[in-house]
């Protein structure tokens, strides 16, 4: 160790796990330091690994604190105890990665020393990587949408879902959204489990269209809940239960109990909110791993409803592009250009009009901007120009030095990240 390199060693279920700038601020608002956010995470471990525990996960790293992007980082490092567990996941795409499996505190101490603010673990346990056993419902609140919006969205979803003998257990996203977990035996495929949560989606805006929305187009939805089936796909994952999110406010994805939702806040879940709750109370979806039920009575639904119609005849949507950059800060001041060159058109925006797109790169996300111009007079539209900020994240990864970001972002890819 350096002279100016300071650690502290930690001694987690009778594991050394080694802290690393232990005093460094992760969260300056509240004043939280690295070790601080490791032992919040030792402290509700028992939660934390009933979401986290025994999956391969994908490690977010934040090496460059939370005002930076975070990287994607699917292969574990090759410097690590051995005690850390891994399994190699085989992707659609045609390639693997041999990704960490926490299995116990001292391993979660590990990866948030490794800069992992938020854990990603995929839907699988490491002993069965190719059947689910969790279906993922994503509750996205479009611009505009109130919270009292997003949790009529989510009773709903719980009603479908029971009418259908599974049982939901609702946490906040540690963002906007509300996330329900659903534990399955696992026996159905990835594409079932997709379908599975697609039947849902469809079901639960069926119901309440003016609420909810399965739209896939962003610039489909307007303002209303999307009730996201994608985080279903075999390459997803999403934050799990006690996750703290790279917020200002070290927010916390806090699971509920239904009563809750009707009355509590996604800010007021903060790390010392939250660990303070976890000693009171304990972790309100302990009976989460007991629950596990059977997707028969979604699939029966699928058949039921049949296939997705597609409007051949509906007319494109008048949607102009704005910029792609690097970080969140480039893109969102190229709309701010954008609107004070076009204050005409500005005025007729509806909240959901403009759409800030999360876009995976190869590594990390890169940001999309682009408006909808559906409400705004013909005669008052402005033309596509060229992007304010023109960013590649794709360029010299191809041959003949070429990048892909305009293929990507035309192609209809899902935006990243959500909640």
């Amino acid at each position: 160790m350096s002279a100016t390199e300071s650690a502290e060693l930690l001694e987690v279920n009778g594991r050394e796990v080694r802290i690393s700038h232990p005093d460094k601020v992760v969260f300056p608002e509240p004043g939280l330091t690295k070790l601080d956010l490791v032992r919040y995470y030792v402290s509700v471990a028992e939660g934390a690994l009933r979401g986290a525990a025994g999956r391969p996960m994908v490690l977010k790293r934040f090496v460059k604190g939370i005002d930076h992007e975070a990287f994607f980082q699917k292969r574990a490092p090759d410097k690590r105890p051995d005690w850390i567990d891994t399994a190699t996941l085989h992707y659609a795409r045609g390639t693997s990665a041999e990704e960490v499996v926490v299995r116990d505190a001292a391993a979660l101490a590990w990866v948030v020393n490794l800069g992992c603010i938020d854990l990603n673990p995929h839907p699988v346990r490491a002993e069965d990587l190719d059947h689910p056993d969790e279906l993922r419902v994503d509750l996205d609140p479009m611009p505009g949408v109130e919270w009292g919006q997003l949790v009529d969205v989510a009773f709903v979803a719980r009603d479908v879902l029971a009418e259908r003998g599974l049982v939901a257990w609702p946490k906040t996203s540690g963002s906007r959204g509300i996330h329900l977990l659903v534990r399955l035996e696992p026996r159905w495929d990835f594409r079932e489990v997709r379908l599975a949560a697609e039947t849902l989606a469809r079901e639960v805006a069926l119901r309440v269209p003016h609420l909810a929305t399965a739209r896939w187009w962003k610039e489909e939805r307007g303002e209303r809940v999307f009730v996201d089936f994608n985080q279903n796909a075999k390459d997803r994952t999403v934050a799990s239960a006690y996750s703290v999110r790279p917020r200002p406010d070290a927010r916390v994805s806090t699971p509920l109990d239904w009563e809750e939702l009707l009355e509590r806040r996604p800010e007021e879940f903060t790390v010392r909110t939250v660990l303070e709750r976890f000693a009171e109370r304990g972790d309100p979806i302990a009976g989460l791993d007991v629950s596990a039920g059977v997707l028969d009575g979604l699939l029966d639904l699928a058949a039921e409803l049949g296939p997705v119609e597609k409007d051949a005849d509906a007319e494109p949507l008048p949607v102009i592009e704005i910029a792609r950059a690097e970080t969140k800060g480039e893109a969102l001041d190229a709309l701010e250009r954008w609107k004070t060159a076009n204050p005409r058109a500005v005025e007729h925006l509806h909240p959901a009009d403009v759409l800030v797109d999360g876009m995976r790169g190869s590594s990390s996300l890169w940001y999309r901007i682009r408006v909808n111009l559906q409400h705004v007079p013909e005669a008052q539209r402005p033309e596509q120009e060229p992007l304010l900020v023109d960013y590649d994240p794709w360029k010299g990864r191809f041959p003949g030095g070429e990048g892909a970001a305009g293929e990507a972002a035309g192609s209809g890819s899902r935006p990243g990240e959500a909640g």
